[in-house]
């Protein structure tokens, strides 16, 4: 799974800044779940080979006795907890603060690596104004701009060092057909998961164990159905003894958002009591973002009367637009009722997301498909659309060549999505188009 690293720091010294910086994007994951006062980002990074979840955080007051402060604390340590290693922002331009010795009593308190940047060290270059913060004890104090993208790369290096991670490029595969498929159940907190999971091993009766490996406590069970290997990935968010915080009983982000990852199938579980909440549609997007394969389960269908289902219906319409494409199914995880198509739409969801399409066959769908209907004319050019091939699976993805393809609308995608998936039978996946015009070579000759 993603390492996880969280930005810690008091207000105002670039925290946001540096995740943007990290995350090259502005367009971050919000976590405003139930319960919680501020928003939490999380959004992802890369360095080299290696991805990480990076997590951002308001200005952490350890000592903040009420209000949104305390609140603020609270996530902060919530987001501490999650993480596998702390970048711990200061503010070279105003110096140390009795704030951050607060903040260094508290993470030495809480017992996460920890690495130590000074922000706003721009023009810097002698690292006098650094020295007084070597006084918080965190070793080196590594003087970076977050706003000029100035020591960027060495502060994640550190901080990934902190880990020990393993280089992905020796890690050797097993053969995809020997890979066991990895399934998350992914859902808000009392909604069914676990009890769920434990339905199933108790079907199979078989002896299920805890595969070490995460400091998040994500639970992974092999099962085994119809000669199918499974990984079942349990995101309930266990209890870490001594280290519970409320915040953190009630939902943990990132267990979510790693098993969303690392599945290869996503089932998406509701509440048929509580209906499609806020929540429910931030993961569903979340999974869809992603590019994984998803199933849709509501739980406790039998809980409810037939009023509240034909709700739950209309709401999964109008919430959940987005993932038409994944198959719905009505369960209850105690009285292990529909649990059976469950499986055949997990089953056909993985088979769909890991489908081999050839190129003969995906360019004869396109030209069929213009000329059926023709793409409409953007200005003085119509997209001419030549030939389609594969791109990738898991999500498949279909690349279309062609010239001046940057015309060619959504509507227009969506036609071609729909004929791609009828004639491969694309259940539960999401479906990738991308376009690449060919260049006019003799666009940069005089005339």
């Amino acid at each position: 799974m993603k390492p996880v690293v969280a930005l810690v720091g008091r207000p105002n010294v670039g925290k946001s800044t540096l995740f943007n910086r990290l995350t090259q994007t502005r367009d971050a994951i919000v976590a405003d779940y139930a319960g919680l006062t501020r928003d939490r980002h999380y959004g992802n990074g890369r360095l080299g080979k290696h991805e990480f979840i990076v997590i951002d955080t308001g200005g952490f007051e350890p000592d903040a006795g009420s209000g949104i402060y305390k609140e603020m604390a609270k996530q902060t340590r919530q987001a501490v907890a999650e993480a596998d290693v702390v970048i711990f922002v200061v503010d070279a331009r105003e110096g140390l603060s009795a704030q951050d010795h607060d903040i260094a009593n508290e993470l030495r308190r809480l017992g996460k690596p920890c690495v130590l940047a000074a922000n706003k060290a721009e023009g810097m270059h002698d690292g006098t104004k650094l020295v007084d913060f070597y006084e918080l004890g965190f070793g080196d104090v590594h003087g970076v701009s977050a706003a000029h993208g100035q020591g960027m790369r060495d502060l994640v290096e550190l901080a990934l060092e902190q880990l020990n991670l393993p280089d992905p490029g020796d890690e050797t595969d097993e053969d995809d057909v020997n890979k066991p498929i990895k399934l998350a159940v992914a859902g808000r907190p009392n909604v069914g998961k676990s009890t769920l999971i434990n339905t199933w091993l108790g079907e199979e009766r078989l002896v299920a164990f805890d595969m070490p490996g995460t400091t998040r406590d994500a639970i992974s069970v092999p099962f085994e159905r119809n000669g199918q290997r499974f990984e079942l990935i349990d995101t309930a968010g266990l209890r870490r003894k001594g280290k519970v915080f409320e915040a953190i009983e009630k939902f943990s982000v990132v267990k979510t958002l790693q098993a969303i990852e690392s599945a290869n199938v996503v089932l998406l579980l509701l509440d048929a009591t509580q209906g499609v909440t806020d929540q429910d549609a931030h993961i569903a997007g979340y999974i869809l973002e992603s590019g994984r394969a998803v199933v849709i389960a509501i739980n406790k269908w039998d809980a409810v009367d037939s009023y509240q289902r034909e709700q739950i219906q209309r709401q999964i319409e109008t919430r959940l637009p987005f993932l038409k494409f994944a198959s719905l199914h009505f369960i209850s995880a105690v009285k292990r009722q529909g649990l059976g198509p469950v499986w055949q739409a997990i089953a056909q969801a993985h088979k769909s997301a890991t489908r081999k399409m050839s190129t003969p066959v995906l360019t004869r769908l396109l030209l069929e498909a213009v000329q059926f209907q023709a793409p409409q004319r953007g200005g003085m050019f119509r997209p001419k659309l030549r030939y389609a091939h594969q791109g990738g699976m898991n999500p498949p993805v279909i690349i279309i060549h062609g010239n001046s393809l940057e015309h060619v609308t959504d509507a227009y995608k969506r036609f071609l999505e729909g004929r791609f998936r009828k004639e491969f039978d694309l259940v539960g996946t999401p479906l990738r188009i991308q376009f690449k015009s060919s260049q006019n070579p003799f666009a940069d000759k005089d005339s």
